[in-house]
């Protein structure tokens, strides 16, 4: 370890919201740097975190060698590395000026966002609150999130395409709750397409509505983070809220609306033309799905899959990609897609070798 953080007395001198640095280069020969500044008084706690844990993770992830003493940091290293950490630390301390929660996961997310050269300020990603409920608020944790979320904002139409756990339809719900509460649209639309994954429905026990319900729950969960539990029952009642199969959208037009399309990939291309254009006046569509988990029977096509060949360079229509770098689940499960991920691209060089051999 680089350095920890140690009790010393707080300065009372503190600089505004952006540490202050004092860059000295050592000789030049050497390729040597070292910066020192404070850190503002009411975001110190909140910067180290508990047992100085996101110290550890700045640690180790930064090129540079970090060590603070009281609320003092000392970066050392090749002047590059030495700026770069400088970064980090400002856009930190911009959060936790702000009142935002900084752990682990911030500190990683930021070095991931500076690292990728993009314009935007992690600090400005991380604290963009799209809605706020019982104390919780949802807001975009990757920079690819908020490209996302920026898209449903511009764009009539957009497609949120990437793996499990990168936040498609949260997102999707929260932006559509949002849009709901504003008063943009009148209703909330969601809906799947029921794929049988192992059993025909015609075969399940119960009603068709007990039939059906298990591929819409998840919709239902993540509407109970964002709406009163007690209010659905009266907002689908009353039409405001309608969570249905995407076989019941045919032969509807669907004005004043926020839909939602999600796990596409389970379309077929013709359901999902036949989605598309049920769009009305003053709606919005997004549809998710991870184009890597088809559940359609052998040999029939998704509709995701297609879409994008077809409808690419349309106006007002966007494709947002998300990766396994914009997992918001634990931490293993990007390491997992990754995983599977890499695992596919040697079954398909494989199995294109064997094409070509025979």
């Amino acid at each position: 370890m680089a350095g920890t953080a140690q009790g010393g007395a707080a300065r009372s001198d503190v600089p505004g919201d952006v540490p202050q640095t004092n860059t000295e280069t050592a000789n030049p020969m050497s390729r040597s740097a070292q910066s020192r500044f404070p850190i503002p008084d009411t975001a110190t706690l909140t910067l180290l975190g508990s047992r100085d844990e996101n110290l550890r993770v700045a640690e180790e992830l930064l090129e540079a060698d970090v060590h603070v003493r009281g609320n003092e940091v000392t970066l050392t290293g090749a002047p590059a590395d030495v700026a770069f950490g400088e970064r980090v630390f400002a856009e930190l301390v911009t959060l936790a000026e702000r009142g935002q929660q900084v752990g682990p996961d911030t500190v990683r997310r930021t070095v991931g966002m500076l690292s990728a050269g993009g314009k935007e300020s992690p600090a400005e990603v991380l604290s963009m609150d799209i809605l706020s409920r019982r104390g919780r608020t949802i807001r975009p944790k990757t920079l690819n999130q908020k490209r996302y979320v920026d898209a449903i904002d511009k764009h009539t139409v957009v497609f949120g395409i990437g793996p499990a756990g990168t936040g498609k339809t949260y997102l999707a719900m929260a932006k559509a709750v949002q849009a709901l509460q504003a008063k943009q649209v009148t209703r909330i639309i969601l809906t799947r397409p029921a794929v049988e994954a192992g059993e025909r429905l015609g075969f399940l026990p119960g009603t068709l509505s007990e039939k059906i319900d298990p591929y819409l729950r998840p919709l239902y969960d993540a509407l109970h983070d964002m709406v009163d539990p007690d209010s659905i029952p009266r907002l689908i009642q009353a039409g405001t809220i309608e969570i249905a199969p995407l076989a019941y959208m045919r032969g509807r037009t669907l004005n004043d609306a926020f839909i939602i399309l999600d796990e596409a990939q389970n379309t077929t291309p013709e359901q999902m033309k036949m989605f598309l254009t049920r769009l009305g006046f003053n709606s919005k569509i997004v549809v998710t799905g991870d184009v890597t988990q088809v559940d359609l029977p052998t040999g029939q096509r998704s509709g995701l899959r297609v879409v994008r060949e077809i409808l690419e360079g349309v106006d007002d229509l966007h494709f947002a990609t998300l990766t396994s770098q914009d997992v918001v689940r634990h931490r293993l499960v990007g390491d997992i897609v990754d995983a599977y991920e890499k695992w596919q691209a040697v079954q398909d060089t494989a199995n294109n070798g064997w094409k070509g051999r025979h």
